[in-house]
């Protein structure tokens, strides 16, 4: 998806035309899944463009492919620079969606991928603005239940896993919702299509726990965080479906959603049907860091220009 005015890609090392960067189409990710990635946001500021823990992000990438024993060739440091340079060299200054991808290359049809398997790493970029186009989504409980940690490695964020999300996807948007929520085996709430989840009672956070199937957010890690600072008690635990009717705010955290309030859940009310006071709170405290507004946390940005 090229888009206007983002002329270059980074492939293993080189700043590449989009058309320039092509794979073969045997490649065993694009039969398997063998792929690890990421998804990032710069921001654009009064004086920079900054990009919001771009370094946890590229740390994550590399654990995510350390899960399944194939590597990216390149640093966590080597990618943050190319990361860097990319956007400098496609002269972005407006706010904007990053994509690193590591995937398993020729490796034929053996499942046997190992540290020694060829892979390639790319990092491509587009103008992005909002992910949802309001300040409150409707949501469903999806039919399909979150993959298991037991069968797939939910905390690393691997490309395969995403099947699950499209399936879940497709149904809530069938059905006139913005987003699904999944439960996991046990019937417990798990989280978005790609999202994570946030429950408001009695005053309190409540968020699934990491046993619950779920991706180890960076952005519900930074809204944990936030939540504290604010002086809220943050309680990672179970929450069952029922809870969510009786929630006072829900609200999904991650990169491309940011934080964004449900206001209705299976036709049912959340709260007032508005984006509570709490995730409001949260969410104007997050949009402020990730421009440079919070001198406490600008070490989680890194500049661009």
């Amino acid at each position: 998806m090229k888009d206007k005015g983002v002329d270059l890609v980074w492939f293993d090392g080189q700043y590449l035309k989009w058309e320039d960067a092509k794979v073969p189409i045997f490649v065993h990710a694009l039969h398997y899944g063998t792929a690890v990635f990421e998804g990032i946001r710069a921001y654009s500021s009064d004086d920079n463009l900054y990009i919001f823990r771009l370094k946890e992000h590229m740390e994550r990438l590399h654990k995510s492919a350390d899960v399944y024993s194939f590597t990216t060739k390149f640093s966590v440091d080597e990618l943050c620079n190319a990361t860097v340079e990319l956007i400098r060299k496609n002269a972005i200054k407006e706010s904007c969606y990053i994509r690193p991808l590591t995937f398993v290359g020729l490796h034929g049809i053996d499942l046997n991928v190992t540290k020694n398997s060829p892979t390639h790493t790319t990092i491509i970029i587009f103008p992005f603005s909002k992910y949802f186009k309001s300040d409150g989504i409707s949501a469903c409980i999806s039919s399909w239940r979150r993959i298991d940690d037991e069968s797939i490695p939910t905390m690393a964020k691997a490309s395969g896993n995403y099947l699950n999300s499209v399936l879940a996807t497709q149904e809530c948007r069938r059905n006139g919702y913005d987003e699904s929520i999944l439960l996991d085996k046990k019937g417990s709430v798990s989280e978005a299509s790609g999202e994570n989840l946030f429950v408001v009672r009695n005053g309190k956070l409540h968020t699934p726990q990491l046993s619950d199937s779920i991706l180890e957010g960076i952005t519900r890690n930074t809204a944990i965080i936030i939540a504290k600072e604010l002086g809220y008690e943050v309680v990672e635990r179970p929450i069952s479906r029922t809870e969510l009717y009786l929630a006072e705010e829900i609200f999904l955290t991650g990169t491309a959603a940011e934080i964004i309030a449900i206001t209705k859940i299976d036709g049912n009310v959340v709260g007032n049907g508005k984006e509570g006071m709490i995730t409001k709170s949260i969410r104007e405290n997050y949009e402020r860091i990730v421009i440079g507004k919070s001198k406490k946390f600008m070490g989680w940005l890194t500049p661009t220009w």
